[in-house]
């Protein structure tokens, strides 16, 4: 094929090169760190090398994917739903109810394994997100703007009420690990519960038509003879598990779940199916970028991941406002 007939704008081309700028990231996301490490010395069986690979460095780089990709994909479910494009985990307060059902299970089960501070995050975050869905439907805002403050106001309570339980009782410094996501603890062995997101994400896949369909209102969705309600039910629930996955092993990261579905938006349409790949990969590639640079700033220390997103996004989300006013 002649390189002027090649749609450098056609889905393959799009997901080839952002396959190609992950496998670069993640390739520097595996050589850095302060302890010496070869890569060449890893793929040639070296033990040293091969015992840092496969402890610390390549858990961390896949943590970062799995993680990237579940809240890229939450946001665009949340805002397909929702018909919002400023809606995510963390507008919605999603982030907010998590940590609360994470402050549920320390303070009622000391010492709870994993499983457990999953489940109860889970079902917390599930019944905070259908508050904010029944906030919708009950309240019809006539700004978009409105729909993502009411969400912000709602986390914000529910921080505060989290944060206050958590000083009254004295475990505040529990609390302190999941108030920021932090991939530096991200060792073999306590982060495999993210692997639990990829059924999600294929869930999520399949039923991306059903989605669209239920975003564009009862009455419609109806009329094409879907259920819409249980097609939302679906979709809250895989955003609750794939949240609660991410807090509960690496802590909150902002703005992911809102600018990457935006930005997805802008260059592939709102094909729910056609973009939930390009979206995935995205926001895989967004979080190993703020990971490297956050190693890197001030080198040999570290800086937080969420604030290193959290600049990042909020930047881009400006970029995306004054884009969408013009």
């Amino acid at each position: 094929m002649a390189v002027d007939t090649i749609k450098w704008n056609s889905p393959a081309v799009f997901r080839a090169g952002m396959s190609l700028i992950l496998c670069v990231l993640a390739i520097l996301s595996i050589q850095t760190g302060v302890q010496d490490f070869s890569l060449s010395g890893f793929i040639a069986g070296e033990g040293a090398d091969r015992f840092i690979g496969f402890i610390s460095r390549m858990p961390r780089t896949l943590a970062i994917i799995l993680t990237g990709a579940g809240l890229a994909i939450s946001g665009i479910i949340m805002q397909t739903l929702t018909n919002n494009k400023f809606v995510s985990p963390t507008t919605a307060g999603t982030l907010a109810w998590c940590r609360f059902g994470v402050m549920l299970a320390i303070l009622l089960t000391a010492g709870a394994p994993p499983w457990l501070r999953l489940g109860v995050a889970f079902a917390a975050s599930l019944a905070g997100t259908f508050c904010f869905i029944a906030l919708l439907q009950n309240i019809r805002f006539t700004n978009v703007f409105m729909v993502p403050l009411a969400g912000i106001m709602l986390g914000n309570v529910v921080n505060a009420v989290t944060i206050f339980i958590a000083y009254r009782y004295d475990i505040i410094q529990n609390m302190l690990s999941w108030l920021q996501g932090n991939f530096a603890l991200v060792v073999r062995g306590n982060y495999e519960l993210l692997y639990l997101g990829l059924p999600c994400l294929v869930l999520a896949w399949y039923y991306a038509n059903r989605f669209t369909i239920a975003g564009m209102g009862e009455s419609m969705a109806i009329s094409l003879g879907e259920n819409p309600r249980r097609t939302i039910l679906l979709g809250l629930a895989i955003v609750a598990l794939l949240t609660s996955l991410i807090v509960v092993t690496v802590g909150s990261i902002p703005f992911v779940g809102l600018v990457i579905p935006n930005i997805i938006s802008m260059i592939r349409g709102d094909n729910l199916r056609g973009t939930l790949p390009e979206t995935a990969l995205s926001g895989a590639v967004f979080l190993l970028a703020c990971d490297l640079a956050g190693r890197i700033v001030i080198y040999p220390y570290e800086v937080n991941i969420s604030v290193v997103s959290g600049i990042a996004g909020s930047l881009l989300f400006l970029v995306i406002l004054f884009r969408r006013k013009r």
